[in-house]
Order: C-alpha cells, then structure tokens, then sequence
C-alpha cells in the first residue's frame, strides 16, 4: 500500500467507537479496571431512595455518571476494555483492544489519555503493524495528538462534556417496556430508533437493524444507592456486524483518582500514518 496506512483493518478500529466511544473507542489482555457492582459510600452516608417505578429508578441512575468520577468496563463482540474519568482533573483514560478470541494477526491494542486539551494514544496493531515500518516505530510509544486533526475521529477523542462510554444514559431515555426482576435487577427493551446521536450503536448500525431496533432487549444492575454498574443490550446481527451482548459496566462511584500523563520519555509526536488511519 502506498502510505503503509493498514486500511484493510479501518473497519475494525472504526467499530470499537460503537462499543465506546467508541470510541468506538475503542485489545488481547488489557489492565482490569475493578469491577464490582457494589460501590462503598462515604462511612455515615444515608442512601437515597431508589424511586419504586423502574424506569424512574434507572432514568436516575444514570445522574451519578455524569458527575464524571468513576471507572468503567466494555465488551462487545470486537472488543474488549475499561478505563477512568475524573472530570475534578479533566482528565479520563479507555484502554481497548481485541477479544482474547480474535487471531493474533487481528489483534489490536489501543490506550486513549486525556488531560485537559491534550490527549495521546498507544498503538499497538500486533503483526500487522510489525510489518509496517512507520507503525513498529511507534510501538511502546505515546503518540501526543493534534486535537485539530482528529476532531472526526471518534476513535481518537474523549468528550469531557459527555462523559458516559457507554451511551447508558441515553439509551435508557429510550426504555420501551421494563421491569424489575430482584432487588437492583431489572429487564427490558429500548427503541434505540428514537435515539439522535448513539456512539454505541450509531445512526448506521440502528439502519441496518431496521424494525429490530425497536425493540432490543436489556438488563440493568443497581447498587443499594441506585446508581448503575451494569448495562447490557443485546443487539441483533445487523450488516457487517455479527450479534452481540454489548455491556458496560460502572464502579468506583466518586473515589476514581486523576489520570497521569504519559512519561515524557514514552512520548512522541503523532505520525501522518495515525492521523490517516483513523481520519479515513
């Protein structure tokens, strides 16, 4: 290829922003970020009640995340990953990467950093980017990213304003029908068709899917103070894309700690090659 840009596997960079931010964005074995779905609260801390109405219950669910102060998980079917936000520094991390069940010749591996208005990405495109001499430079290497130049690629940014990963907040405004199954348990479905601006399951994807986007079933988890640690939907085979449970998990409600900087030492300007692969 002229440029040495792998386009053959754009698509499956570009598909990770659906499963994030996808981000989508959004890689074999990744940093577990904790998971627990019962999140501590302050010693002496009286929870607030949890409205009875399960669509109320989850709408007010979501009003911790937007706080911006928790870590988080994702998985779909191409892709598997966590991180942290922690607005009180401006600063949020998405480490994503391949299913463990993906070839080695397929795997992929991405660390997204932001810090206010800077942002740098760790690549590493296993074999694949090996062969690629601009690439295999750049492996082991924070890339410090010119916020102009990726202002379309979703893979690339992390929007401060809009802080969920996963689009829960948004898609439970869509809830359809749902109801409480055991204590913090709850099931449903979404019509995701009346959602404008998705990264999980965007405009294309609710297209293909056609008059299943309707109605796509989910599950919800509560913590004893209301707030959300999972989210999971169950999208249908949609064009390209195969079926999948897409799940988010969210933890660490308020005690999440400010994201680093790359090392200085680790840190390079981002190559033309980036900017192409992800801007294409």
């Amino acid at each position: 290829m002229p440029d040495g840009t792998p386009k053959e596997n754009h698509v499956n960079l570009r598909s990770w922003s659906a499963g994030l931010l996808a981000a989508a964005l959004f890689v074999p074995t990744l940093t577990a970020c904790k998971t627990d779905t019962d999140s501590s609260t302050d010693a002496g801390s009286t929870a607030p009640a949890v409205p009875a109405d399960p669509k109320e219950a989850l709408l007010a669910s979501t009003k911790e995340i937007q706080k911006g102060n928790f870590t988080f998980t994702m998985a779909g079917a191409d892709f598997t990953g966590g991180g942290k936000v922690h607005l009180p520094t401006k600063s949020a991390e998405i480490k994503m990467g391949s299913p463990e069940s993906a070839a080695d010749e397929a795997s992929m591996d991405m660390h997204l950093v932001v810090k206010d208005t800077d942002s740098w990405v760790k690549l590493d495109l296993g074999p694949m980017g090996d062969s690629i001499p601009a690439f295999k430079a750049m492996k082991g290497k924070y890339q410090h990213l010119d916020r102009t130049r990726i202002k379309d690629a979703d893979e690339l940014s992390f929007d401060l304003e809009d802080v969920d990963p996963g689009d829960s907040d948004e898609m439970i405004k869509t809830i359809s029908d749902v109801r409480k199954t055991g204590e913090g348990s709850y099931e449903g479905t979404l019509d995701v068709s009346k959602a404008t601006d998705l990264d999980a399951i965007d405009a294309p994807t609710v297209k293909a899917l056609g008059a299943k986007a309707a109605a796509l079933p989910f599950t919800a988890k509560l913590d004893p103070q209301g707030r959300l640690t999972e989210f999971a939907v169950q999208v249908p085979a949609a064009g390209d894309n195969p079926a999948q449970t897409m799940k988010t998990t969210y933890a660490d409600y308020g005690t999440a700690t400010e994201v680093q900087a790359p090392p200085a030492a680790q840190v390079v300007e981002a190559s033309e090659q980036t900017y192409r692969m992800f801007n294409n």
